[in-house]
């Protein structure tokens, strides 16, 4: 664009002033022009390379391209009126020449050398591995903990239905022995069976108490209390607190004081003072 600028400006110079003078003058004149537009832009290329920078020498520069452009811009206007657009078109070529090389100079101050180009190229290879590798183990890690959430959910799920299950069978056996207990030939029957402890009164069958129990011991080493005394006994047990004790809360505390008796006559005794 430079050397196009400077044959146009010649040219120019050439065809304008060549009706006023001889056109070997005219040619020094556009030689002239120029050649101090390109000494001044190889004096300026020159201070680059040195990594120096003159303000006066960009300024002429700049003149002898805004001199340039007013020589074209001044043909164009004078001109014929169907070649106006035409030269008007081609008058802005010095000053952007002169734009481009300001352009190339900012970029040679920004170049780097092959190394750091190389270096910069691997830092940013090994940024992208890395994150690549970061992105990798958060899809697995999201994988297996999925995986668990999953398995944890199935084993507590069958874990629900056997517990319901079984919640389900304990309900229904519970549900016949009560049935059993409730009605009224099982009753007569299981009343028939079961030997009087005392005068006028007829022990009750009682359903099966699920839990710990308190272990009876095989042989009473105390002597046997008398029914009156063991009344007396299980009734003060059964009233130490409001509300009263039920059998098997007075049962473990009678023979947690040291008392021994049959659970026969344990549980015949809770019913008379009950």
């Amino acid at each position: 664009m430079t050397a196009v600028s400077m044959v146009l400006t010649l040219a120019v110079v050439v065809m304008w002033l060549g009706q006023a003078m001889p056109q070997s003058v005219a040619l020094v004149v556009g030689l002239g022009l120029d050649g101090g537009w390109l000494a001044t832009l190889a004096y300026e290329r020159r201070l680059a390379a040195q990594g120096d920078h003159s303000t006066p020498v960009t300024v002429v520069g700049w003149v002898f391209g805004a001199a340039a452009t007013g020589v074209l811009v001044t043909h164009a206007l004078m001109a014929e009126k169907d070649s106006v657009g035409a030269w008007l078109a081609v008058s802005w070529l010095p000053l952007a020449a002169k734009a481009l090389w300001l352009v190339h100079s900012l970029w040679e101050r920004t170049a780097l050398t092959p190394d750091a180009l190389e270096a910069i190229q691997g830092i940013q290879q090994e940024a992208r591995d890395e994150a690549a590798v970061a992105r990798a183990r958060l899809r697995a890690e999201a994988v297996t903990e999925e995986t668990r959430l999953a398995a944890v959910t199935q084993a507590g799920a069958r874990v629900a239905r056997v517990q319901a299950k079984t919640a389900a069978t304990l309900a229904e056996a519970w549900s016949t022995l009560e049935k059993a207990r409730a009605g009224e030939d099982t009753s007569r029957a299981l009343t028939s069976v079961t030997s009087r402890v005392t005068p006028d009164v007829t022990p009750r069958w009682e359903l099966p108490v699920w839990g710990p129990m308190e272990p009876v011991p095989a042989l009473e080493t105390a002597p046997a209390l008398t029914d009156e005394a063991l009344d007396v006994l299980v009734d003060e047990i059964r009233r130490s607190e409001v509300p009263a004790l039920s059998y098997r809360e007075t049962a473990a505390r009678f023979r947690a004081a040291g008392h021994s008796a049959s659970e026969v006559r344990l549980r015949a005794a809770w019913k008379r003072v009950a």
